[in-house]
């Protein structure tokens, strides 16, 4: 039989994410953002769940050319742009829009031959220092893009770095709207953060919102607060089972460096995941985890392909055999949101989702 480690996805849950954000923002368009194979989560699994959306968002070419082969014909747009020049050309054949962020980009749009004038999203650098135009230059990039006949529509678009923190948006809001002030376009601003905490504004919610974290079931702004407070449901689940059990007495150690020692009498359960699955070899003792659903927590180091778990406190009937949940949703109904693993970590969920390896079976709860 296999090696029982999988990664479960769960369509409903995403489903029910995307429907979380369109109602928080309910006269702005919504795009499901999909980058980085949909938060490792992968495009292929996750697009029937995500397909309700306006329209997708994602980084590479590559997966844009997936969505329109898995049948998606509406609005895909490349969050950082082109590339190169080149790419303009499948752009084009894809029917993409694109960011534009910086004047190499102007200026391959100017170069570029095409019967299908582009949509583009002109991006403001309203304070969060990575990519677009400062607001002395937005007006005077707005006007080269206005210029060139290769450009139909361009809408204008920037990104929040604090919305889920307490510093907040007013800051980057203020200079959005003064870059922008008189100026056409559909306005593209919030992220999963801002829809969760910021949308009551309408100027935040603009035209369009992008539901990226959030469509995956992690809480942007965790632990102030978690995935129940935001009514959204884990959209993957990493499970495995016991493999073996050991029974410890006072003194005994677990895992490579002896960095846990029993104090007293224990019973651990020895589970097939490590860091070769993707599970954080940083982990420490504590790290929150289910077995039969029931919580108990990790002892020791994480290894290449086994991790220890202490049964200590758990019926007798979990054993070997039982079925471990290392994130997600458990056996019968119990949760075990992934921001929890993820600060143990001392990580941020996105970085867990993106991290399965392909080594882990990967398999799909289907919509209902």
């Amino acid at each position: 039989m296999p090696r029982p480690i999988e990664a479960l996805i769960h369509q409903p849950a995403l489903a029910h994410n995307l429907a979380r954000a369109r109602s928080l923002a309910p006269d702005a368009q919504v795009l499901a953002v999909v980058k980085a194979n949909a938060y490792g989560h992968g495009i292929a699994h996750a697009y029937e769940a995500l397909r309700s959306a306006d329209g997708f968002a994602l980084l590479d070419l590559d997966e844009a050319q997936l969505i329109r082969e898995l049948g998606w014909r509406g609005p895909i747009l490349l969050l950082e742009g082109c590339f190169e020049a080149r790419d303009l050309e499948l752009c084009s054949r894809l029917r993409l829009w694109h960011a534009v962020h910086c004047e190499q980009q102007i200026d391959w749009l100017a170069m570029h031959k095409t019967h299908e004038p582009h949509r583009v999203f002109l991006k403001l650098n309203s304070g969060m220092n990575r990519l677009g135009f400062t607001p002395s230059a937005f007006r005077a990039a707005w006007t080269r893009l206005n210029a060139l006949p290769q450009v139909d529509e361009i809408s204008l678009m920037t990104h929040f770095s604090d919305a889920d923190g307490a510093r907040g948006i007013a800051h980057q809001l203020a200079a959005f709207r003064s870059a922008t002030d008189g100026l056409p376009g559909e306005r593209a601003l919030s992220n999963s953060a801002a829809v969760l905490r910021h949308c009551s504004d309408a100027d935040v919610r603009g035209d369009f919102v992008r539901a990226g974290i959030m469509s995956y079931g992690c809480a942007p702004d965790f632990p102030e607060h978690d995935i129940h407070h935001w009514n959204l449901k884990p959209a993957m689940t990493l499970r495995s089972r016991i493999i073996g059990t050991q029974q410890l007495q006072p003194g005994d150690t677990v895992g490579y460096g002896s960095t846990f020692r029993a104090e007293a009498p224990m019973r651990i359960g020895v589970v097939a995941c490590g860091y070769a699955d993707g599970y954080p070899r940083h982990c420490p003792t504590g790290t929150p985890v289910l077995v039969d659903g029931q919580r108990t927590r990790t002892v020791g180091r994480v290894s290449m392909d086994m991790l220890a778990v202490d049964l200590s406190e758990l019926p007798a009937s979990c054993g070997f055999g039982s079925e471990v949940t290392l994130w997600g949703q458990g056996p019968r109904g119990q949760v075990l949101p992934i921001d929890e693993v993820a600060l143990a970590a001392g990580t941020i969920g996105y970085e867990l989702m993106c991290a399965i390896t392909r080594r882990v079976p990967v398999h799909v709860e289907p919509l209902a």
